[in-house]
């Protein structure tokens, strides 16, 4: 099953489900920045940017991966649980499902958007059910850049689900993000310790609310 404009090859999906299973984190420059609630979140430095990528690894409680995957999808849902979400929706354009999204930043901060395409789809590894999502910006005429608000233009995610034989979720996720702007790279890095792993969290906690858990 695929939900989202066919915009990543089938094999983009597999290494997100193999790094599900196998943490790609050892013998690189990957440093575990810190373990919280059940996760382990690394991080390496890009150096092109002087900001951080992040893998995020660990075990969801009694959330459920299909319920997990489709609270990530529900953008209508996300308005009620993400408190930073100022606009979200999703437009066709050329054919294809791209989501617009701004996020609110606390003053005296411009609040961020992003514009990106993403696509679900279920994988088979060794007769367990994966949920993969990828998502990364893109840029289209339908969704010119606004005034005040600064476009974020780097951004991608990866998200692996699958079942922790219990009535939770194992996850792995990627993140990488660069807000653009005058924000030091410090600052960036340091509200990302938090917010990459919070992210996670919150979801976790949005899916106990989920009205379309069954």
């Amino acid at each position: 099953m695929a939900t989202g404009s066919g915009v990543f090859s089938q094999e983009q999906f597999w290494p997100t489900c193999a790094e599900l299973q196998q943490p790609a984190v050892a013998g690189g420059d990957w440093e575990l920045l810190l373990e919280t609630l059940g996760l382990s979140v690394y991080r390496l430095m890009d150096q092109q940017t002087g900001l951080y990528e992040y893998k995020v690894f660990g075990v969801l409680e009694d959330c459920p991966p299909a319920v997990l995957a489709d609270v990530y999808m529900d953008l209508d849902y996300r308005k009620q649980w993400d408190q930073y979400v100022k606009e979200l929706y999703e437009k066709e354009c050329n054919g294809q499902a791209v989501v617009y999204w701004q996020v609110k930043y606390p003053f005296p901060l411009s609040d961020r958007d992003y514009v990106y395409l993403r696509q679900r789809q279920e994988l088979d590894f060794e007769g367990q059910k994966v949920h993969v999502i990828l998502a990364q910006s893109t840029s289209v005429p339908q969704f010119p850049e606004k005034s005040g608000v600064i476009r974020v233009k780097q951004y991608k995610q990866r998200l692996a689900i699958q079942s922790d034989g219990k009535r939770g979720s194992k996850v792995f996720m990627y993140y990488f993000d660069n807000p653009g702007g005058q924000i030091p790279s410090w600052l960036v890095n340091w509200a990302a310790k938090n917010g990459v792993p919070n992210f996670l969290k919150d979801m976790s906690k949005a899916c106990q609310n989920y009205p379309k858990k069954t």
